[in-house]
């Protein structure tokens, strides 16, 4: 059983300074400000296990990068990593996440390729300071 409740962590992080962007489950899900008034979904999130996991989304876009494979999409997520993969995260998955049009259920708008790093914490404070390296990572190839 966890220590720590999602809404016990929630409220830590935003007191911490941290913004939410929501609670999928277990995980608290980060939020980044984009522009005074458009807050998104980091890709930073703090799992309530025990340990406490903190995880992280490198992705890199097919649209941004049309005549390359799927591998080399990976490749490029795998490039934004490394200072995390140094700093004792470990990959835990991957993904290829389509982007559905919101009006037409059949047609996809572009591809994310995705890896997922993880980093379990010992306790808040330090999952509190891995987060705070987390959203200071670029995590999208551009």
């Amino acid at each position: 059983m966890p220590s720590h409740t999602p809404q016990q962590l929630k409220k830590a992080l935003v007191t911490a300074g941290f913004q939410v962007f929501r609670t999928l489950g277990d995980e608290i899900v980060l939020a980044e400000r984009v522009r005074e008034n458009l807050i998104m979904d980091s890709g930073v999130r703090l799992r309530a296990s025990d340990p406490l996991q903190i995880r992280v989304v490198f992705k890199a876009q097919r649209g941004n990068f049309p005549g390359e494979d799927d591998s080399h999409l990976f490749n490029r997520a795998r490039k934004l990593a490394e200072s995390a993969l140094s700093r004792g995260f470990q990959e835990s998955s991957r993904a290829v996440s389509p982007v559905m049009d919101p009006t037409d259920a059949e047609r996809t708008l572009d591809t994310f390729f995705e890896i997922v790093l993880a980093k379990d914490a010992g306790s808040l404070e330090l999952a509190i300071e891995e987060l705070k390296f987390a959203l200071s990572l670029d995590r999208t190839a551009d």
